[in-house]
């Protein structure tokens, strides 16, 4: 009988070690889920968060675009007179200045026109001359007497006509020297050539002969878009001289800074946007025609602005808001963001010098207690205690 319940409570002793064994097992497998959906709390159950304070200064409001280089002209040269090409100047890709030779054409024929005409003006300039002496003397006669006042004014019509014959000439011989101009072909502007395809020898038609094509690229333009929302804004920068406009140069090469100079008088009804141009001195060429370059304008400054890091910014159902420190209590403030610039954001509903929450704001609710830490959760950094 002994033995009987001996037996007895050996197993019930084996049970209830099974039983503690496979609850210190449950116990163990439950603790780090429940650890994990806590909150992150500080010592004292406070949680630690990250502040920065909202500063007020002048913000710039800058409106980011991609832009095209595009010249500011681009002139197709051609033959003003239909001859013959006799000289190449330069060379294709070549940099030019205003007045430089380029082609000169086959000037004989013009200048056998204008030797032509000279001659024909000093033949008429003496008989202009003789004339003039006629009617010297008619006076004379007519004044003794000896002739009629008529064959006085036969002579004065004579020299009248003449006069305007050599007048006529002086017309012929300067269009013909234009003409004679035609034949050195002198660049317009200054700028860059493109391709040449002609050589000494080939034929030219006036007007209709393209000879080379300049484009000018010192100033040079860039043209791009923006939204019809900004038009104000835009205006009001071109009628103060030009809004500063930003340029950044592929491959991190650094950026251009040019002057606002033309604003589309109609907004494009497909895309809701308005067309704006930039001019920027290129004396390095460091834009070039057809490029494309991340454009930032700067379209207005908002004066005495509440300036917060843009991440301390909530959206919520009922709209943005943000959490600030209140005497160590996280309080929720309702704001509107009125303008956004990288990683700031300009609002309205925050005081300068209030403490907004920056880091650890997922875990904060209303009247939650909080403690300051550096920002950027360094763990050898202490956490401090909020005033």
């Amino acid at each position: 009988m002994k033995t009987l319940l001996s037996n007895r409570f050996l197993l019930v002793l084996i049970a209830v070690s099974l039983l503690s064994a496979c609850g210190s097992k449950t116990d163990e497998a439950a603790a780090p889920a429940g650890t994990a959906s806590a909150p992150k709390a500080a010592p004292g159950g406070s949680i630690s968060v990250a502040t920065q304070s909202a500063q007020q200064r002048d913000f710039d409001v800058n409106l980011q675009s991609i832009g095209t280089v595009i010249p500011v002209a681009t002139v197709d040269i051609k033959a003003q007179t239909t001859s013959v090409v006799t000289a190449v100047h330069v060379q294709e890709g070549q940099s030019v200045k205003k007045g430089t030779l380029l082609f000169t054409l086959d000037a004989r024929p013009d200048e056998a026109n204008v030797a032509k005409l000279r001659a024909q003006m000093a033949k008429d300039e003496a008989a202009l001359a003789d004339a003039q002496r006629q009617l010297a003397r008619a006076k004379d006669l007519v004044a003794k007497g000896f002739v009629s006042q008529g064959a006085s004014d036969t002579n004065q019509a004579a020299v009248d006509g003449l006069a305007a014959t050599v007048a006529s000439d002086k017309a012929a011989v300067d269009a013909a020297k234009l003409t004679l101009s035609y034949t050195r072909v002198l660049a317009p502007a200054s700028g860059r050539l493109g391709a040449i395809s002609l050589a000494p020898g080939t034929a030219v038609q006036a007007n209709v002969t393209t000879l080379v094509t300049l484009t000018q690229l010192d100033p040079i333009n860039v043209a791009f878009s923006l939204p019809q929302r900004n038009l104000q804004g835009l205006l009001a920068g071109l009628k103060a001289g030009g809004a500063p406009v930003s340029a950044k140069l592929p491959e991190d090469k650094g950026a251009l800074v040019g002057k606002l100079q033309f604003v589309d008088n109609a907004v494009d009804g497909a895309t809701g946007t308005v067309k704006v141009k930039a001019r920027f001195d290129n004396h390095g060429d460091a834009l070039w025609p057809g490029a494309f370059v991340n454009v930032s304008l700067r379209a207005e400054t908002i004066k005495n602005a509440v300036v917060i890091p843009t991440v301390a910014i909530i959206q919520t159902a009922r709209g943005a808001i943000v959490y600030v420190n209140d005497g160590g209590k996280a309080a929720s403030r309702p704001v509107v963001v009125v303008a956004q610039e990288g990683e700031e954001s300009v609002v309205t509903g925050v005081k300068p010098g209030d403490r907004v929450v920056t880091e650890g704001r997922q875990n904060l609710r209303p009247d939650a207690a909080i403690v300051e830490r550096e920002s950027g959760g360094a763990d050898k950094k202490k956490a401090k205690v909020a005033p």
